[in-house]
């Protein structure tokens, strides 16, 4: 069972950025694909990016071209890189395995929250 670590969230104006960071445990994380999901205030929890093991990426139409996900096996980590962000990207952000199948335990997650 992987455990997983968010962090990196935070206030910050509309147009602004962010970097999330996922810290994972397990020797076989790299065997894994991940993904970043979000689940905004009353809102289902969806996925924003994805990210197999060899590093193919997909993205939710919402975050295409704002979003970049990018992991280091070395390190057991997932990062998203934020930037124009949007008053609807407010949300707590958590990363799991992908598809959602394969999802196990969920961490605390990081808020993001974009105000003006």
């Amino acid at each position: 069972q992987v455990q997983l670590v968010e962090s990196g969230g935070g206030l910050v104006q509309p147009g602004g950025s962010l970097r999330l960071s996922c810290a994972a445990s397990g020797s076989i994380f790299r065997l894994y694909a991940m993904g970043w999901y979000r689940q905004g205030p009353g809102k289902q929890r969806e996925l924003v990016a994805s990210i197999t093991s060899g590093s193919s990426t997909n993205y939710a139409d919402s975050v295409k071209g704002r979003f970049t996900i990018s992991r280091d096996n070395v390190a057991n980590t997932v990062y998203l890189q934020m930037r124009s962000l949007k008053l609807e990207d407010t949300a707590v952000y958590y990363c799991n395995r992908v598809p959602r199948s394969n999802v196990g335990s969920w961490g605390q997650g990081t808020q993001v929250t974009v105000s003006s």
